[in-house]
């Protein structure tokens, strides 16, 4: 895979008129990286085409229909789907999947290096989320793609850990390539953690009026961060682990890098979503109580 280049800093704009809540525009609770250099604005207008951007003639709920036809096909962490190619069937990973659907639909290749030729176009959530910050309009805040058919919701690769991409059914579902167990699924946003919604430019997508009720990850999902977590949480995973012959390292309840890989490498041999974080789906898969 291609290395990731340094994200530029760019603020995503809102079409001028529309009509922003008060504050700062982020409902309370979103899940933003801390110490990042971006900054991301609610979208609430009806429709959009981002900015500077010829209409493609694609729209989210084209994007999303395609998506749907797809459910069931199987899933391979770092698999390479070919762009060009309308009869791919799997298998996917997560990335690959949003950006094959997106180009198919659109004929618009985005989350790719390069950019310019779908032959040797490879998609990853870092290009989804540097090429979203340097596109004014194309960043939004993950609640309100929740309500947009067809906008992509992010979960960033940081600290070397992956990260994870899903189509919005602007329902507060998802379609996604989620795992090895379980393929492409038709899921939730509910319950996992997220960055931010992404808009793919040139593509128009409609906001649903209804409203969607959504429930943020839980707030003892573990993960690695600044300064590291530790505790009685993160010794009872390590001793897991260790049984299973998986960490490398100590039993100190510190979440490192070593435990964070052990994790990945359990989540991977389960089928699940290899993200080295240990969320409520994780820590059942591991025979831990919610409360461990």
């Amino acid at each position: 895979m291609a290395q990731k280049s340094t994200p530029q800093t760019r603020e995503a704009v809102i079409p001028e008129g529309t009509d922003l809540p008060e504050g700062d525009g982020l409902p309370e609770g979103d899940d933003l990286p801390e110490g990042d250099d971006f900054s991301v604005r609610r979208f609430s207008a009806k429709s959009m085409v981002s900015a500077n951007v010829p209409f493609s003639g694609a729209t989210g709920d084209d994007v999303l229909r395609l998506a749907r036809k797809h459910l069931g096909e199987p899933y391979v962490l770092g698999a390479r789907a070919p762009m060009g190619n309308a009869g791919w069937a799997g298998p996917w990973d997560c990335a690959e999947f949003v950006s094959w659907c997106v180009y198919q639909a659109s004929k618009l290749l985005f989350g790719t290096e390069p950019r310019s030729d779908p032959l040797l176009a490879d998609a990853y959530t870092g290009y989804w989320f540097e090429q979203a910050q340097a596109t004014a309009g194309s960043l939004i805040a993950w609640r309100d793609a929740a309500a947009i058919p067809g906008a992509a919701v992010l979960r960033r690769p940081m600290n070397g850990q992956n990260g994870h991409i899903v189509f919005s059914d602007g329902q507060g579902g998802t379609v996604e390539a989620h795992s090895k167990l379980r393929g492409v699924i038709a899921d939730g946003l509910s319950d996992r953690r997220w960055d931010c919604g992404i808009l793919v430019p040139g593509i128009r997508y409609a906001r649903n009026d209804v409203p969607v009720a959504l429930s943020a990850a839980p707030v003892n999902t573990l993960r690695l961060t600044t300064p590291l977590t530790q505790g009685e949480r993160v010794k009872a995973v390590q001793q897991r682990l260790a049984t299973l012959q998986l960490l490398v390292g100590q039993i100190d309840g510190i979440y490192g890098p070593q435990t964070a890989h052990a994790v990945r490498s359990f989540q991977a041999r389960a089928g699940l979503v290899a993200d080295g974080e240990v969320g409520r789906t994780t820590r059942a898969a591991l025979g831990i109580g919610a409360t461990s």
